[in-house]
């Protein structure tokens, strides 16, 4: 690097560096008034750092509102320290010594990204960048054509500058990239006539048929996955998620190695026909019930606050209207005193006129918070699946148990088959060792047992004692400041 830079003087962005720049676009008229007074640098949306020897982006998060940057003509080598300009609308990283594209991630809203005549050798790394409409990447190293198809992924893509690039000598160059990237507008500062681009669908329709075909396979796959995860969502809300399946019951033998070599066992298969179904049957009871009580309550709070809105309108309404009778009779009253029309004005009046002001505005407050307390004393005795979270734990233990009783009589009367050389299935050494003598055997069948109860004890504690991302029913939380009324 030393080499390359002997004749400049390289440079970091510094406090300095980023003081005079802003001074430097400020309207004259300011200037002065910039430099005696300072300027906040969130304040900024624009910034202009081109032709400044710039060796190292740094120093920017400051500009935390900055929408178009210009760094280009620098001797940048690297894109970085970028991750606080969320709010970027248009970067210029033109003419620098930029080998990667990276760094970018953050910048969700940029539009508009130059990063022509740099040494870029693969278009990558640009994921996020949803927004984008333009993008100049001309006189790189590019020099894979099929490198392009990456572009189809911005949808808003319409004008594209490759110009100068090593794949712009191949001859299918531009009905390659007009085939890949339909919706393109302008290419290389030249507008794409209908004609190039008709001919660029036929001659690439065997190339880009197959891809729109896995776009639209991972397209719909992305909107059955945010389904799934809004839906996943949903349940947490209402506390009943995973219940609406064999989720539980799955996750009960997941890790469970001794019920693996239990299964093997002769007459375990049959039991584990029915244990299942039954199980999860439980389980999609209390899911249907939480589901209902859920959206009954939704229904409620969101009923509440509808009649909040209306009682609190109508009683300022009230108050309000209150204090300007209040304030019309005295201004009359006063009026005809300073005028001499009374002369017996009293303030003993005048204080027990206040004095009835505020015992009628504060039977207004007490008849709100009577009836907020009234409408919130309704919603919070309803039932909630918390309060059912036990049965459902004893109804699941309950079936735990009467498979382990099963289990264990099945497990005694095949060790004593065994030890009789009565046994007649064929089975794996190590569920034989179980066999060995009946401690081991009970061993095996209660710890298994015990591996599942912890399983149930667990769901059971999320149910009755959420987490700290779910801290009690999904109305709880919105009633503190209820206390203000109360």
């Amino acid at each position: 690097m030393s080499q390359l830079y002997d004749s400049i003087e390289p440079n970091i962005i510094d406090d300095e560096m980023v003081q005079k720049a802003v001074e430097e676009q400020c309207p004259e008229d300011i200037e002065k008034l910039v430099k005696r007074e300072g300027i906040n640098f969130k304040d900024v949306t624009e910034l202009q750092l081109s032709f400044r020897n710039i060796l190292q982006i740094d120093n920017l998060w400051q500009f935390e509102n900055l929408t178009k940057l210009q760094l280009d003509n620098n001797i940048i080598e690297r894109i970085e320290a970028l991750e606080s300009l969320v709010h970027l609308v248009w970067l210029d990283l033109s003419f620098n010594n930029i080998e990667v594209i990276e760094g970018l991630d953050t910048l969700v809203k940029l539009q508009d990204l130059s990063l022509y005549n740099n040494r870029i050798s693969k278009i990558e790394h640009m994921d996020t960048l949803h927004e984008l409409q333009i993008f100049s990447i001309g006189k790189n190293n590019l020099t894979t054509l099929e490198d392009v198809i990456y572009l189809r992924r911005f949808k808003n893509l319409r004008t594209l500058n490759l110009s100068g690039n090593p794949f712009c000598d191949d001859e299918q160059y531009m009905l390659f990239v007009v085939a890949h990237l339909p919706d393109l507008v302008y290419l290389d500062f030249k507008l794409v006539s209908d004609t190039t681009r008709e001919v660029a669908v036929l001659t690439y329709q065997d190339h880009t048929k197959p891809l729109e075909h896995e776009e639209a396979q991972a397209l719909a796959q992305l909107e059955e996955n945010q389904t799934k995860q809004k839906e996943l969502e949903y349940h947490k809300a209402a506390f009943v998620e995973y219940l609406n399946g064999s989720f539980l019951f799955d996750s009960m033998y997941a890790d469970d190695t001794e019920a693996a070599k239990l299964a093997h066992l002769p007459g375990v298969g049959d039991l584990l026909q029915a244990y299942p179904s039954w199980f999860v049957s439980v389980c999609e009871n209390l899911f249907n019930y939480g589901l209902k009580e859920y959206e009954k309550r939704e229904a409620e709070v969101s009923n509440f606050y509808e009649s909040l809105h209306e009682a609190l309108t109508a009683n300022q309404q009230e108050g309000r209207k209150i204090i300007l009778d209040f304030e019309n009779r005295n201004k009359r009253v006063m009026l005809s005193y300073f005028c001499c029309l009374i002369h017996d004005f009293s303030i003993s009046e005048y204080k027990e006129d206040i004095l009835q002001l505020s015992e009628a505005l504060m039977t207004l407050e007490m008849l709100i918070s009577d009836q907020l307390e009234v409408r919130v004393k309704h919603i919070t005795e309803r039932p909630h699946i918390q309060n059912t979270g036990g049965h459902f734990a004893v109804a699941c233990r309950d079936l735990e148990n009467h498979h382990h009783e099963k289990l264990l009589e099945i497990s005694i009367t095949t060790l004593e088959k065994s030890v009789k050389n009565e046994l007649d299935e064929d089975l794996p050494d190590d569920v034989r060792m179980l066999l060995g003598d009946k401690t081991t055997i009970v061993n095996a069948v209660n710890a298994s047992h015990g591996s599942r109860l912890l399983k149930i004890d667990k769901r059971e504690s999320d149910i009755l004692n959420p987490g700290s991302d779910k801290i009690g029913p999904p109305w709880a939380g919105q009633w503190g400041w209820l206390s203000l009324y109360l």
